[in-house]
């Protein structure tokens, strides 16, 4: 994979690293590619249970990479949407760890993650209406799932950053943690889902995404098939099995 992104693997966690920090790793067509196929990667991979996206040399993203795009005419666009990202996130859990900015669509590409790790001195931005344009990358779609309406509202229409603690005090961020200890801290979460059982923890995460979207009165029969596939699996089986005999559980992904 190009230097301009990585994906690093250790004891079944990756490490989706973007590497441009001579353009605060803002992202061109090609960059968004990669990403796409890491998370491809991701997604086709059995040893593969978690991961998380972070920026080098101290930043986020910056977002698009304006400069590209008026030399190229390339937005990044990818199949799997903007940035290789946000409109189809991987199916397994993806932590953001985020140092210093997650500007535009680097805040929407953070907004795709399920958790978000950030540093205490990290903004975030979505500052799109201050050059005449919509955060049509998910900003304006999922800020508004994870903020209260008029905090997400301001975001939006401001234009203006807000803080990592006011973000942790408003919910959007999981944990702040000093500058340099972001990585760290969103590994130590990543490991902690990649201990559960696989299948499991994909089926909690789709219905958790699906189930925003589902009539109150329905919600128990939808997700019913996905939740007896689950306990009629193997890890299933094996969690209980584990359970009583004080042992830590062996996941087989069936």
């Amino acid at each position: 994979m190009s230097a301009a992104v990585r994906l690093e693997v250790n004891d079944g966690v990756g490490v989706l690293i973007i590497d441009r920090p001579e353009v605060r790793n803002a992202i061109d067509k090609p960059t968004a590619d990669l990403i796409a196929a890491a998370l491809d990667e991701l997604d086709s991979r059995d040893d593969l249970r978690a991961a998380v996206l972070t920026g080098a040399g101290g930043i986020f993203s910056a977002g698009m990479d304006l400069k590209a795009l008026v030399r190229t005419g390339q937005r990044p666009l990818t199949a799997r949407g903007g940035f290789g990202i946000v409109e189809r996130p991987p199916a397994k859990p993806l932590i953001a760890a985020v140092e210093g900015s997650a500007l535009g669509g680097g805040f929407e590409m953070a907004l795709a993650c399920d958790l978000i790790v950030a540093a205490d001195d990290a903004r975030f931005a979505l500052p799109e209406v201050t050059r005449g344009l919509v955060a049509a990358a998910g900003g304006v779609l999922r800020l508004p799932r994870r903020l209260p309406r008029n905090m997400a509202m301001e975001m939006v229409l401001v234009g203006a950053p807000l803080q990592a603690d006011r973000l942790l005090e408003l919910g959007l961020v999981n944990r702040v943690v000093p500058a340099g200890r972001v990585l760290d801290e969103a590994l130590d979460l990543a490991r902690a889902i990649a201990a559960n059982a696989p299948l499991a923890v994909r089926t909690s995460k789709f219905l958790m995404d699906q189930a925003a979207d589902w009539p109150s009165d329905e919600a128990f029969a939808r997700q019913e098939p996905h939740t007896a596939a689950i306990r009629a699996s193997a890890d299933s089986k094996e969690g209980a099995r584990a359970f009583t005999e004080k042992r830590p559980p062996v996941w087989t992904g069936m």
